[in-house]
């Protein structure tokens, strides 16, 4: 019978072919790994391995064949954004050159030179030095004009606040010579600073409103917020007698959900009360509770809240309302329940992709719909346009589904935290006048300051005041000084309306004050004039002060 006899080069060739073969598919495999990220996923998930699709073909075929040359960047960041535009509002993605100004915000901490600064006729001036930051432990004082960064002279008439910060931003430990013209002087000064880390402080004020209630404003919720918080809670409580305290998350657009339930904590006793909890297709729920740990003793709360009050400062209110533990005063909230992760990129990009929704103590979702993304972004001037901002009637909710407080009483979500007690818009801030004054107001009021810090206004001086409550009661921007103002107006649109809309003087006049008040007594004095003059903190006041502040609760 014929024997299947192997050929003698069979024996060389099949294993060489067989380990080309090997050695390409290990190599393959290596490229593939690189190409192709694991997308993480909750524990006890599995995670998926994403493989190139249709888009990479896509792209592929574009550049390899297409008539004209392309930006592939720019193809990529079209289909992101497109991409990310078929999900939610607020997953977002990040470009690399803008990733660190994102961080920052919620790190509550950058790296520069530290000072606070103001463009006044084409000159970069100094308003005031971080306390022992770089600048102040190089000598630099308020007052001084900046006229280099380096090599580059930094004055004339194209200065843009952007760059101007990029500019005296850099790596901590880096040294940059600053050119300064200060007053009195005819010689530039060159300061060598050394670049340090800035802290952002996400608390702007606190102060006592009277001899027993706190006021507490927190512009953002960023990973040092709760540690301001208690910081200045702890000064009122032990050294000023607080015994109430008003809470301001108007225009507090949110951030970190841990720092709102740590504030939280200092307002209930028990352990183990829910604050909040999270869940979503990919996440399980995960709830956020009580720790027992309350370092003070806090009577009663109010909690102000606006159009602009998102995310965070919603959980906050929501926990505050559901429980019944405190007063929510002003307009309905914005209406974000969603949850962001952030995911870093190769690229040093980033995406934050919301991977959850949040729930008040009481189950409800505050997440208004988002179905139509132009009636998403359009909200706040539907809500004008309706008169809901001007009148609590008018306000209608999107979701019928009733929920309970703690004390029984009925709330809703779907469209944000309705508050307790309505405080209708003051308009006259609204008015496209107002805002494009603002940085007149400023820049007069430095001027102001410098030539009245020895000199009167209607006979005595801005500096004869003891202390910042005393300015708030007795001092007044004169007619003569608001008259100065409007002849400082060098933009004739803005003159014009100036001069037609007689019932901004008041405002305006409040503004100058504040703003002066900024300068003597830093934000504090900014917000001590401007409260002083607020319908919602005069509202906020006027139930603290109630023997039975909750009594305003039971009436709704």
């Amino acid at each position: 019978m014929p024997q299947n006899i192997e050929h003698p080069t069979n024996k060389f060739w099949f294993p060489l072919a067989f380990a080309f073969v090997l050695i390409l598919g290990i190599l393959l495999g290596i490229k593939l790994q690189k190409e192709v990220p694991i997308v993480p996923v909750a524990e006890g998930d599995t995670a998926v391995e994403t493989k190139p699709g249709k888009i990479e073909e896509l792209l592929r075929y574009i550049e390899a064949r297409y008539v004209d040359d392309v930006d592939r960047d720019e193809l990529v960041q079209t289909a992101i954004d497109n991409l990310l535009k078929e999900l939610d509002p607020h997953s977002i993605y990040i470009p690399s050159d803008q990733i660190q100004r994102f961080n920052e915000q919620l790190e509550g901490n950058f790296e520069g030179i530290g000072i606070e600064f103001l463009v006044v006729e084409d000159t970069i001036v100094v308003i005031k030095p971080t306390k022992d930051g770089p600048s102040d432990k190089a000598g630099i004082i308020a007052g001084d004009k900046i006229v280099s960064v380096g090599d580059s002279l930094i004055v004339g008439a194209k200065l843009i606040e952007s760059n101007i910060i990029d500019s005296l931003r850099g790596k901590g430990g880096t040294i940059v010579n600053i050119g300064i013209l200060r007053e009195g002087q005819s010689e530039v000064q060159y300061f060598e600073v050394t670049r340090g880390e800035i802290p952002i402080y996400s608390v702007d004020a606190a102060y006592m409103l009277n001899k027993n209630t706190g006021y507490i404003k927190i512009n953002r919720f960023s990973s040092t917020t709760h540690t301001e918080f208690l910081r200045n809670l702890e000064r009122m409580v032990d050294e000023e007698g607080l015994e109430n305290v008003v809470i301001d998350l108007r225009d507090n657009g949110g951030g970190y959900l841990q720092e709102a339930t740590s504030i939280l904590n200092q307002f209930f006793k028990e352990k183990d009360r829910l604050l909040v909890y999270t869940e979503g297709r990919n996440v399980h729920r995960s709830d956020y509770e009580t720790t027992g740990k309350s370092f003070f003793s806090i009577n009663n709360i109010a909690v102000l809240v606006d159009e602009g009050s998102a995310s965070a400062s919603e959980i906050l209110a929501g926990a505050i309302q559901d429980y019944d533990r405190g007063i929510i005063i002003g307009r309905r909230t914005f209406g974000k329940g969603l949850v962001q992760e952030q995911y870093n990129l190769s690229d040093g990009s980033a995406i934050r992709l919301t991977v959850a929704r949040y729930y008040t103590p009481s189950g409800r979702s505050i997440q208004r719909d988002y179905e139509n993304p132009d009636n998403y972004d359009g909200e706040i001037s539907a809500r004008l346009k309706s008169g809901e901002l001007y009148s609590g009637e008018q306000l209608v909710s999107s979701d019928t589904t009733k929920y309970y407080t703690q004390e029984g009483r009925v709330v809703y979500g779907g469209g944000g935290i309705i508050p307790d007690v309505f405080v209708p818009l003051d308009s006259s801030k609204t008015t496209p006048y107002f805002a494009q004054l603002q940085p007149t107001i400023r820049t007069f009021i430095y001027k102001y300051h410098q030539a009245n810090k020895k000199g009167p206004d209607s006979g005595s001086s801005i500096m004869d005041y003891k202390d910042l409550d005393d300015f708030v009661d007795n001092f007044e921007i004169s007619d003569q000084t608001y008259d100065n103002f409007q002849a400082s107006i060098n933009d004739e649109k803005l003159l014009i309306l100036s001069r037609s809309i007689k019932d901004l003087k008041p405002l305006t006049k409040l503004y100058l004050k504040a703003r002066l008040a900024k300068h003597l007594y830093d934000d504090t004095g900014l917000y001590a004039v401007l409260n002083s003059e607020d319908d919602v903190v005069k509202k906020a006041l006027q139930i603290l002060e109630m023997p039975n502040p909750t009594a305003v609760l039971e009436e709704e």
